[in-house]
């Protein structure tokens, strides 16, 4: 979805995306509390917001930029986040 009067290829705002629509997913290690992030899919994009805050307005990711950071993550290059 390219928001109308943007360049094409543009990534829109939250507020360009209908979501509405968007099942929002917890990751199951959280433990089932309410301190963790949730994410869905608004169309092409990846949306996550603050469980503890979920009126606020989420961030908005390509499926590049998201695939980077878990091919990060799985080469370990964010561990020294949790050290």
């Amino acid at each position: 979805m390219t928001p109308a009067g943007s360049a094409q290829g543009a990534k829109p705002t939250a507020a360009d995306l209908d979501l509405s629509s968007v099942e929002w997913r917890r990751p199951s290690f959280t433990g089932g509390n309410n301190n963790c992030a949730e994410y869905g899919r608004a169309g092409d994009f990846i949306v996550w917001r603050d469980s503890k805050r979920p009126e606020q307005e989420p961030l908005v990711y390509t499926k590049a930029e998201v695939k980077a950071l878990l091919d990060g993550v799985r080469a370990g290059e964010l561990d020294y986040l949790l050290d």
